[in-house]
């Protein structure tokens, strides 16, 4: 496989597809040429590829400003993986209802999609669609395929899906709140991706407490506070060993090499079970 190699959520049509095309050109205007995009089931794939040296990158969903926090890839990057972000990108989140040109509005029983695409747009399918169930699929693209299989299932997908597949757009614009965007994470084995343009910096961690005890998030953002460092994102999530067990993860303004960073984690490496950096990485 060739060494530039994107993998991504696939098949083609989906937004880590949108997401993977924008990455492939700001590699190659920083001198990176030849990238290829190599589809994938899941993000664990993508996360597993690029650790294993089967990609030299991968994309993968962070945050979306509706449903929040991409739990799977927080996951990947907090207990499976070692790959560090390289860099962001955001993408508008466009949501079409589609279905398949054959089919009537009245034959569809079920609506498919992603379970963020769902998320995002559970008003519009209950005060739409009354006793329609919704069904969950590996992303966008793969609903719209679904829905070209089967006349009685619609998808939620973006438009260009729908013309990669021959669906019909049924309805444009059908997420619950307007200004619905995804932020993606270009990721590589640490030390291993080339670095891209941007005028500012950010740093993204993973955070372990030694024991659940009173003031352990305050003791953390006191220490980032003190080396004056701004918190942009925090976000706590279970450590998967005991019940109320849980760490968290935290986005910081700065490079990991200003001095006033180091200080903070270093500090934090004294009086926490682990600091994992995921990454320091151009945000524009």
């Amino acid at each position: 496989m060739s060494k530039n190699t994107i993998a991504y959520l696939g098949p083609q049509g989906t937004y880590s597809h949108e997401a993977a095309s924008a990455f492939k050109q700001k590699l190659e205007n920083t001198g990176v040429l030849d990238c290829v995009l190599e589809p994938c089931a899941s993000f664990t794939e993508v996360f597993d590829a690029v650790d294993r040296g089967r990609v030299e990158y991968g994309v993968v969903a962070t945050e979306n400003s509706i449903e929040g926090p991409v739990t799977a890839t927080l996951d990947n990057f907090a207990f499976n993986s070692s790959a560090a972000i390289v860099g962001v990108h955001v993408v508008d989140i466009d949501h079409c209802l589609i279905k398949n040109p054959t089919a009537s509005l009245i034959d569809i029983d079920t609506i498919a999609s992603h379970a963020q695409g769902i998320g995002q747009c559970r008003r519009f399918i209950t005060s739409r669609f009354l006793n329609v169930k919704t069904v969950t699929t590996s992303s966008t693209a793969e609903s719209v395929r679904l829905c070209m299989e089967k006349p009685n299932v619609a998808a939620i997908a973006n438009e260009y899906a729908a013309e990669l597949y021959g669906a019909e757009v049924v309805e444009r614009d059908i997420a619950d709140r307007f200004g619905n965007q995804t932020s993606f994470a270009l990721i590589a084995r640490p030390g291993q991706g080339a670095t891209l343009a941007g005028s500012k910096m950010r740093t993204s961690v993973a955070l372990f407490l030694q024991a659940d005890r009173a003031g352990a998030l305050q003791m953390i953002l006191s220490e980032f506070a003190y080396a004056n460092v701004n918190i942009t994102m925090i976000q706590s999530r279970p450590t998967k060993q005991a019940l109320g067990d849980y760490m968290f993860f935290l986005d910081l303004e700065g490079s990991i090499s200003d001095p006033a960073l180091q200080t903070a984690l270093n500090c934090l490496r004294l009086k926490l079970r682990d600091v994992k950096i995921l990454g320091s990485y151009p945000i524009d």
